[in-house]
């Protein structure tokens, strides 16, 4: 009989952008996480009660509207704790209530429970995500990383075949680069991560073609 991977994670895209909110839990409690509620909250809280998990937190990767819009509305309705991002996003979330109508996106100014930084850790029931602040799409993007499954939920940092924008206000191009191949790579080729839109990949395949990061570009 085989065992239950200890993590388990549906994507549920989210705004007209699709961004993908991930909903994560620990499948020995049956406890859970959703990962960037951006909007759409109705559509979340049914896929949460589909799967039987009883959410304990919320988790945010930065400060863009798409990505934690409607995290403070979800936190209130649920009163759930918020943590993440790093606390270098106060700037992008201080400015929600003027982008979220900008995109077409109810959003609201939160303040997160608990600011996040370089190594720390965050717990989902008995599962532990590492804590990785990848910064240059936002000064305050962080990566949540599941050593034991070899597994991580990257926003917009890394996508499959390309990288996070930034043009956008305090965004760092060399930043970027340098927190992919410094901080990503070494976690090793075997890690599937789930971007914050699009398709998930592998840090090998990406290591192996992206046009951006991959080895053949950075050489």
């Amino acid at each position: 009989m085989t065992k239950e991977a200890p993590l388990r994670a549906a994507i549920v895209p989210v705004t007209p952008f699709e961004q993908n909110c991930s909903l994560v839990w620990c499948s020995n409690s049956m406890k859970g996480a959703l990962i960037d509620p951006g909007g759409d909250l109705d559509k979340l809280k049914e896929a949460v009660a589909r799967a039987g998990v009883t959410l304990e937190k919320i988790l945010i990767t930065h400060g863009h509207a798409d990505h934690c819009g409607q995290a403070g509305m979800l936190a209130e309705e649920l009163d759930l704790p918020i943590e993440g991002p790093h606390e270098a996003d106060r700037f992008w979330i201080s400015r929600l209530d003027e982008d979220g109508p900008r995109f077409g996106i109810e959003t609201k100014v939160f303040e997160p429970t608990r600011w996040l930084k370089d190594g720390d850790t965050v717990s989902v029931g008995e599962i532990t995500f590492e804590v990785i602040h990848c910064p240059g799409h936002t000064p305050g993007h962080v990566v949540f990383f599941h050593r034991d499954t070899s597994f991580a939920f990257v926003g917009d940092v890394l996508f499959a075949g390309s990288i996070g924008r930034t043009d956008f206000p305090m965004g760092n191009h060399q930043d970027l680069l340098d927190a992919i191949t410094g901080k990503l790579w070494p976690l090793g080729d075997n890690v599937t991560f789930v971007p914050g839109h699009g398709p998930h990949s592998t840090f090998g395949a990406e290591r192996k073609s992206n046009p951006y990061v991959g080895d053949a570009a950075i050489r």
